[in-house]
């Protein structure tokens, strides 16, 4: 596996999962150009450090995957002055409500019945399979505003795993990195100075019980098996890469080409 270049990585306080994606190799020998795309949490907890290393980057766009579930519960990101915010929710506002809900408040019994055997794994599979086949808009919107003059961009979500996970291997795949490194990119967030704080309703030991962590983990893992699942459904839907970009997407080569030249080396 071709490993990414390494690269100085700052110290957010606020910010979680923060990283430059520039270094990845393509399968034509180029190199995600640094300074050129980045991913993260959520920006709602910045601080003014943070702010001022953020602003410090040149960002044109930041792409805010979050919905407004997530924006109620997190905050809306800090203004970094002179940058373009996009917020494109890549799930319903309403969708898993109720579930993220007992998530924070059940008690183990309950965790039990929604995570267990595998239920919770399975539900991220789904989920990714889904926002792969339904948010071809919003992928479409993403790639387009990259061409045209969106970089340099940041992505996130609330995590930055899986809706920012999967934006950024939907575009870098549209660029031609290898497949393995787009994988390798995505495990980082496993990092445990990365990791989305799991945050509980209760304070009590055992609401962060060992069993209560093991059943949520799937939630907050990247796991390979997620990001191959989007990967299969691009095949089995689409039948490859190139058909999914054009016709569900609806990026020509000439808009691939402009990628090309905004983002690689």
């Amino acid at each position: 596996m071709t490993q990414q270049v390494p690269s100085t990585e700052p110290e957010l306080a606020g910010v979680r999962n923060f990283r430059d994606v520039g270094g990845l190799p393509t399968v034509d020998g180029r190199r995600v150009k640094q300074g050129r795309l980045f991913r993260s949490g959520h920006l709602a907890h910045a601080t003014e450090k943070d702010a001022t290393f953020l602003s410090s980057l040149g960002l044109h766009t930041i792409f805010d995957f979050r919905n407004a579930s997530d924006q109620k519960l997190e905050g809306p990101d800090v203004d970094l002055p002179g940058v373009r915010n996009v917020n494109l929710p890549l799930t319903d506002p309403a969708d898993g409500a109720e579930f993220w809900k007992m998530v924070r408040d059940g008690d183990l019994d309950q965790l039990r019945a929604i995570l267990s055997d595998g239920k919770a794994a399975n539900r991220m599979v789904v989920s990714y399979r889904t926002i792969i086949k339904e948010r071809t808009t919003e992928h479409s919107q993403v790639l387009h505003a990259l061409a045209e003059d969106s970089v340099p961009a940041l992505m996130h979500c609330a995590a930055g795993k899986d809706r920012a996970g999967l934006s950024i291997a939907v575009t870098l795949l549209a660029v031609g990195v290898e497949r393995d490194a787009i994988v390798a990119d995505y495990l980082e967030s496993n990092a445990k100075h990365r990791r989305y704080k799991v945050h509980r309703s209760s304070s009590s030991p055992s609401a962060y019980s060992p069993e209560v962590m093991e059943l949520l983990s799937p939630l907050f893992d990247a796991r390979a098996e997620y990001l191959t699942a989007a990967f299969e459904t691009i095949e089995e839907t689409w039948g490859g890469v190139d058909t999914y970009l054009e016709q569900a997407l609806r990026v020509t080569p000439e808009v691939r080409d402009r990628l090309r030249e905004r983002l690689l080396d």
